[in-house]
């Protein structure tokens, strides 16, 4: 048990279940000082789940009467994906209760116990190793609200404040992006949230583009929009065998005419686009640009090396 959520979580299923109980009985089944205890008392307290201490010889700590909700009736696998999605998105290097955590604390206190103690195991069961950087509360609301009520916002970029019209909100690779219309440009951009300090919803409405899918868009410029190379490769598969094996990220698949499949792609290190072209599991052929196919050779010319030296003589 070594996650504070973790203990905050055990902190409250025995005061929902004992009443009152003291702080050294605390400290020895959450296996913690009595310090600890204190802090964990405190981000009850913060969570506004209201703990009364007691004072004296049989002193500890108790949640105050009235305080016990109904159960959130959630079945089995809706109380699973919401604490998943909880502990996949907090900060695993926060040494006290993130927001995630705090959600995750006020969950299980209105499930039913027995689903309740099912969800405190899972949670100290599963560590992820990087959820979504978490934004800014207030900016992500803010934007939310604009993207609902299709309502221009003035934001405050790094590189200045500009006017957008925002369409959609994506977060992808633990990035948070607002995809919309930048008045400035008079093109589609995408903003990381991290690099916007504010955000002013305005009076001026908008109609998004008919069909436009953010999600779609973001892909589209972090693997192409990104890159020094720009790259094509037919590859002997078809659209669909493509899209199953290969992931969104890796580029535009576009049926050909003839047969096969055009993957457009981008890449900084050319080498490292030709080892991941020598693994897939399809023929193809580069069509650009040049310096692909020759970093393609050398690395064929690497694997015969290789084979050359790994043959066992006679």
């Amino acid at each position: 048990m070594s996650r504070p959520v973790t203990r905050v979580l055990a902190l409250l299923e025995i005061l929902q279940e004992r009443g009152l109980v003291p702080a050294d009985e605390l400290a020895r089944r959450l296996d913690v000082d009595a310090r600890a205890v204190r802090r964990y008392i405190t981000a009850l307290r913060d969570m506004d789940i209201p703990v009364e201490s007691v004072r004296g010889r049989y002193g500890g700590y108790r949640l105050a009467h009235g305080v016990r909700l109904p159960p959130l009736m959630l079945t089995d696998d809706e109380a699973v994906a919401v604490a998943v999605a909880l502990a996949g998105g907090k900060d695993q290097r926060a040494g006290e209760p993130d927001p995630a955590d705090r959600a995750l604390v006020k969950l299980n206190r209105v499930l039913p116990a027995s689903l309740r103690r099912r969800v405190t195991a899972l949670v100290a069961a599963t560590s992820a190793t990087a959820g979504p950087l978490t934004p800014e509360p207030h900016l992500a609301l803010t934007l939310a609200a604009a993207v609902h009520a299709r309502h221009t916002v003035r934001i405050e970029h790094t590189r200045g404040a500009r006017e957008v019209d925002p369409y959609g909100l994506v977060v992808h690779a633990r990035r948070w992006y607002l995809v919309g219309h930048d008045h400035l440009r008079a093109a589609i951009r995408m903003y990381r949230l991290d690099r916007i300090s504010g955000a002013t919803e305005l009076l001026g409405r908008f109609a998004p583009p008919e069909g436009f899918d953010p999600v779609a868009h973001v892909l589209r410029t972090l693997t192409l929009g990104a890159w020094t190379h720009r790259t094509e490769v037919w590859l002997d598969t078809d659209l669909r065998t493509a899209r199953d094996q290969l992931p969104a990220t890796f580029g535009d698949l576009h049926a050909c005419p003839g047969g096969g499949v055009l993957l457009v792609s981008g890449a900084e290190n050319l080498p490292a686009m030709a080892r991941i072209l020598a693994g897939l599991p399809w023929p193809f052929t580069v069509r650009s640009p040049p310096a692909l196919v020759a970093a393609l050779a050398e690395h064929v010319t690497a694997l015969t090396l290789a084979v050359a030296r790994s043959q066992v003589a006679p």
